[in-house]
């Protein structure tokens, strides 16, 4: 009964978050629509998702970890920002604890559903919510394969000239010191909502 109540606590925050002012989608569109919505961000998340791992596993075996933080540093937008086109909508990767600055907890919205994505018993679904007449759609990021700790692991097992690399890129990192399978992120997908 209590891990019931837990449980229920931060889905009805996000829902009275969702409901007052930002409504959530399902009840602002019909289902079909949100169930669309649901299925084009995981496709484009998971396209997102494949391509970004797909350059970054070059540059890994180009350079090792070193080279990958360099060539993140460089393409990683630009990647993101091709299929932003493609696909007609805007594809960010928001965290509390990110490497790009740019890639904060920007909206309340963000800041809800990481607090939410935190607090659940287990991991975090897709959804989809309304903010400001936006449909955005969210899935967790979690760092899935070893290879991702080589860069977002904890310090004193990144390797010395890697981690000094990250310094010199990316002065103010928040984004070391996960274990595999931690929850890294969200990826955020915003598309104009249809009235």
């Amino acid at each position: 009964m209590k891990q019931t109540l837990l449980l229920s606590i931060p889905i009805l925050a996000c829902f009275l978050l969702f409901s007052c002012g930002q409504k959530n989608v399902q009840n602002d569109l019909d289902a079909e629509t949100y169930q669309q919505l649901l299925k084009t961000g995981s496709e484009v998340s998971a396209q997102a998702q494949a391509s970004l791992l797909a350059h970054v596993s070059s540059a890994m075996k180009q350079g090792g970890s070193l080279y990958a933080v360099e060539f993140c540093k460089l393409k990683a937008s630009s990647i993101t920002d091709s299929l932003s086109n493609q696909y007609n909508c805007t594809i960010s990767r928001v965290s509390e604890k990110n490497r790009n600055p740019e890639n904060n907890l920007k909206t309340e919205a963000d800041k809800q559903l990481w607090a939410w994505a935190h607090q659940l018993d287990e991991p975090m679904k897709d959804t989809v919510v309304v903010v400001k007449s936006k449909a955005v759609y969210y899935k967790p990021i979690r760092t899935g394969l070893p290879a991702c700790l080589q860069c977002h692991g904890p310090v004193e097992t990144i390797a010395p000239e890697t981690y000094q690399k990250l310094q010199t890129l990316y002065p103010n990192d928040l984004a070391t010191g996960y274990q595999l399978n931690e929850l890294r992120g969200l990826w955020k997908i915003e598309f104009a909502q249809k009235n």
